[in-house]
């Protein structure tokens, strides 16, 4: 399994964390981390005892030694900075509040002592200029999720799969991939899935293995419907409109410069090994501005959704009219033949009629995706043309 790759004290600690958020029971999250409940108990009776030096093995020292010797603050500055050659003053400041520094100066100090030691390039610094953000109300209302783009090792090419929380920017997945292929997301959707439960829908752009075609055209594929199945309503961006995938496209640029920048990998284990304990100092280190200095994790919880190990069918209302698409991608109705994805071949998919008798709503469990336009000569299932109007019968935005 892919998360084994994960060092057990990161396990550890994210198990305590999402414990805490109470979105799940103790033994369903057990389940989720392939622990025994005794085991998870014991981890949240040491923790809540000892904090993060609970979780340790018995053998191991301590996080932290009370007889250390104290650095003074101007290397404390520059031992953040050293370790995390990204960040600016904002984030050094409050990362050295967060471990419990002694006297930490003020912002302003902070950057003044980063600058006399020309840590900081002035032109980059003019680029950071607060903007309003939009993000969504709560956890895994919507998730993101895209490859970054793929790069060379020595062993091959890395294609990160990066999938991401938007209301809280919490990193729920960065996964050095060998291909593009549905098979390869599933799997590591599945994980996720696994991990963190259901998200009510996610976000991706049209490119494959998560969208095909163009916006005339339906275009789901096979890992779309197999979402849309487990109850995930999927999203696209606008074609040409990166900004609507914004937290991830800049996401990105943050993994890119703090971790693949001037950096050569042997293969996908050792770039795994990477976004593992970089992904642990993104969620749990790394104040976020987006959030007010604080870090992803302090405002994620897991989704109370669980993953179903059984791929649950469609269900529908009696007044509705159903139909099986065929082999070729077809559904049969008033006479006439009306092509649909062939993504859908085999599925039960549901007629309801509109306020206007010419025009029919296909559903898919309970997710719109397509309509029959009975006065049209074109015999094909007209697509979801926008993002807003993709939406679960429901779930209105």
């Amino acid at each position: 399994m892919p998360w084994r790759s994960v060092s057990p004290m990161d396990q550890r600690r994210e198990f305590v964390r999402l414990a805490a958020s109470g979105a799940v029971s103790v033994a369903e999250l057990c389940r989720r981390f392939g622990i025994s409940r005794q085991t998870g108990h014991q981890l949240l009776r040491r923790h809540a005892a000892e904090g993060d030096a609970g979780l340790e093995e018995r053998s191991r020292r301590p996080l932290h030694s009370p007889r250390r010797v104290a650095l003074t603050i101007e290397n404390d500055v520059l031992a953040v900075r050293e370790r995390h050659p990204q960040w600016g003053g904002r984030k050094i400041a409050r990362r050295l509040r967060d471990i419990g520094a002694a006297d930490v100066p003020a912002l302003s100090t902070v950057t003044e002592i980063l600058r006399r030691h020309e840590k900081l390039d002035p032109a980059e610094c003019a680029r950071h200029q607060p903007f309003r953000r939009f993000e969504r109300a709560r956890p895994n209302e919507l998730w993101q999720m895209d490859f970054k783009g793929h790069f060379a090792t020595d062993g091959g090419r890395c294609h990160p799969l990066t999938v991401l929380d938007d209301h809280c920017r919490y990193a729920l997945g960065v996964r050095a991939c060998g291909d593009e292929r549905d098979v390869t997301v599933r799997e590591q959707l599945t994980g996720l899935f696994r991990r963190y439960g259901l998200p009510e829908a996610m976000l991706a752009d049209n490119g494959a293995p998560w969208g095909s075609a163009g916006w005339h055209q339906m275009r789901y594929t096979a890992l779309g419907v197999w979402l849309l199945q487990l109850g995930v309503d999927l999203r696209h961006g606008r074609p040409l409109h990166p900004q609507t995938q914004g937290k991830d496209e800049r996401f990105h640029r943050t993994l890119k410069s703090e971790v693949l920048q001037h950096r050569r990998f042997r293969d996908l284990a050792d770039c795994q090994t990477a976004f593992d304990d970089w992904r642990t100092i993104y969620n749990q280190e790394r104040p976020h501005e987006a959030l007010g200095l604080e870090v992803p994790a302090s405002r994620y919880h897991p989704s109370s959704r669980s993953f179903p190990e059984r791929l649950p069918e469609p269900e529908y209302d009696q007044a509705d009219l159903i139909r099986q698409v065929t082999t070729n991608g077809y559904v049969s109705f008033k006479g006439r033949t009306w092509k649909m994805s062939q993504a859908f071949v085999g599925k039960r998919v549901a007629l309801r009629p509109t306020s206007q008798d010419d025009i029919w709503r296909v559903f898919f469990s309970r997710f719109v995706v397509g309509s029959i336009h009975l006065a049209h000569n074109e015999s094909h299932v007209q697509p979801v043309k926008d993002v807003s109007e993709h939406l679960s019968a429901s779930s209105p935005v």
